[in-house]
């Protein structure tokens, strides 16, 4: 401000005709200010020192400024209600803070069971005093349905919980060196993902498959092990005695629906890892180079491939409690050729 009124002054030591060529500079640089998008930014200041000073000229003069009358009624209107308006106060109760409205989302997506009262409840368990109703109201804002409505259970935690007592099987097929076709039956276990490759042959018909399920069973029974459910594909070569072999034990067999591979997804993901690390990789010669060769890729299945299903552990190999501090300890072994590698610390 006191630079402004400095300036004024020495404004009044000059001539009348610099004056007038200075106010015609000065009006074609406004004209240029005006052109500008975005039109550029006055501070309180400047408004109170245009205002102040437009009032001294006549209205004629007032018509090329940077602001319009209207423009300076409108700067003493916000100017008036900024004196007299008071901040504005939120009526009603304080609101729920975002943490307890997650903790409420939380509770009711981890529970499908559990009602808003249930919820609340279980937070007055924990300290947090906060309404019944507020509680149905997040609930409701987040688009969560009512306990009845979201309480039917899904296919995923279904399948988590009943994975223990689930066995999957199916047949693939590969191609030997003189394009003769072989057939592999395999079942694999959901809970751990453990493997049985049981046999290969030329010719799956169903009283191979019967009795490859006979061994399985044999096998299951030796180590005390309990299944409640089989999932299959709607092949024809599972016959209704092979079925019979599995409903002699309790085991309920669960055909898959009509070309729906993801429904038996695990057993599919199985093929899909056996070709990407070992068929695709190699040259088959016979049945017995097969069953060579999937003996081995079972062994390395089970017992070190890890598994994400498994916090990357195997299916039949724990991970280590501690961390090992020493890597030049670890050692390599190859297996089918080093189309397999197992690393392993050595004492």
């Amino acid at each position: 401000m006191f630079a402004k009124l400095l300036g004024w002054m020495v404004l009044r030591a000059r001539s009348e005709t610099t004056k007038e060529i200075e106010i015609l500079v000065l009006r074609h640089q406004l004209a240029v200010l005006q052109r500008r998008t975005p039109r550029p930014r006055v501070s309180w200041t400047d408004r109170a020192v245009i205002a102040a000073l437009a009032r001294l000229l006549p209205v004629r003069r007032r018509l090329g400024l940077l602001v319009t009358p209207a423009t300076i009624l409108r700067w003493h209107r916000a100017l008036v209600a900024r004196r007299w308006t008071s901040p504005p106060v939120q009526p009603g109760r304080p609101a729920i803070p975002a943490a307890v409205r997650a903790l409420v989302i939380r509770l009711a997506t981890q529970n499908p069971t559990w009602g808003y009262r249930r919820i609340h409840g279980e937070l007055t368990g924990l300290g947090y005093r906060i309404g019944a109703c507020t509680i149905w109201k997040i609930l409701h804002t987040a688009g969560i349905d009512p306990s009845p409505r979201r309480a039917g259970q899904t296919w995923t935690p279904f399948l988590r919980a009943q994975a223990h007592a689930i066995l999957a099987c199916d047949l693939f097929h590969l191609d030997t060196i003189t394009l003769r076709r072989l057939y592999v039956f395999f079942v694999i276990e959901h809970a751990n993902r453990r493997v049985h490759i049981l046999g290969v042959t030329a010719h799956p018909t169903g009283t191979w498959l019967t009795q490859q399920a006979r061994n399985l069973l044999m096998d299951l029974d030796d180590a005390a092990r309990r299944f409640g459910f089989l999932i299959r594909d709607r092949d024809a070569k599972f016959t209704a005695a092979f079925d019979a072999v599995f409903a002699a034990i309790d085991i309920r067999i669960i055909k898959t629906p009509v070309r729906a591979p993801r429904a038996n997804a695990i057993a599919e993901r199985f093929v899909g890892s056996l070709r990407r690390e070992l068929l695709d990789r190699m040259l088959i010669i016979n049945r017995r180079h097969a069953t060579t060769v999937l003996r081995e890729y079972e062994s390395h299945y089970n017992h070190h491939r890890p598994h994400r299903t498994l916090g990357q552990a195997s299916p039949l190999r724990p991970l280590p409690h501690h961390t090992p501090t020493e890597i030049h300890n670890v050692r390599r072994r190859d297996r089918l050729g080093g189309l397999l590698r197992e690393y392993q610390q050595v004492a």
